[in-house]
């Protein structure tokens, strides 16, 4: 049976999902309690403990919502297009910023263990993408999960790591560069 936390239709999910948005915004991972996030929602701590044990399982939900938000708005983009348009905008995603700076240890478990519900969306675009390409012949053969896996992974070192390769060049310079490497991988 799929755990209450996970059915977010209702707007009083939303409703604390944005709560939760503008408490981290606020003081972070570390220093938000559900607490805060209950009297922000406008409701009592029990009602949002029901559905998220721990702010850990909350902030889980919240990215997974924010970054398939992301996502979305490049589906039926082409794969390098897409890979591209979602690390910028992720970078540049306020929550994204907030915990790199001040959390970023929540990011290791989907570096290291496992994939998360924003890597499975992500993933699906990309995949749909590629085999869109393959139809028209703009992108070569091959299993578009695997392609799809590796232009995810590639992505991810730039919106990962892109910062700390800055100066002399600048983050434009570095997207052109992933967008020029993902086209070369993709090229038939």
């Amino acid at each position: 049976m799929t755990s209450i936390r996970h059915n977010l239709s209702g707007a009083g999910g939303d409703r604390v999902l944005d709560a939760a948005r503008e408490v981290i915004l606020a003081v972070g991972v570390r220093r938000a309690t559900l607490t805060d996030v209950a009297r922000r929602a406008g409701l009592s701590r029990m009602t949002i403990y029901r559905r998220w044990p721990d702010v850990r399982s909350l902030v889980t939900d919240l990215m997974t919502r924010e970054w398939v938000r992301v996502v979305g708005r490049f589906a039926g983009e082409d794969p390098v297009t897409a890979a591209v348009s979602v690390v910028r905008e992720l970078r540049n995603h306020p929550l994204w910023r907030k915990i790199v700076e001040v959390d970023p240890e929540l990011l290791l478990p989907y570096l290291l263990d496992r994939r998360g519900s924003s890597h499975e969306a992500m993933l699906t675009l990309v995949e749909s993408a590629i085999a869109r390409g393959q139809e028209r012949g703009t992108v070569r053969p091959g299993a578009p999960a695997t392609l799809a896996r590796a232009v995810l992974l590639t992505a991810q070192s730039f919106l990962l790591s892109g910062r700390t390769m800055l100066g002399p060049v600048t983050q434009d310079d570095l997207d052109a560069e992933l967008a020029a490497l993902l086209e070369r991988y993709l090229r038939p």
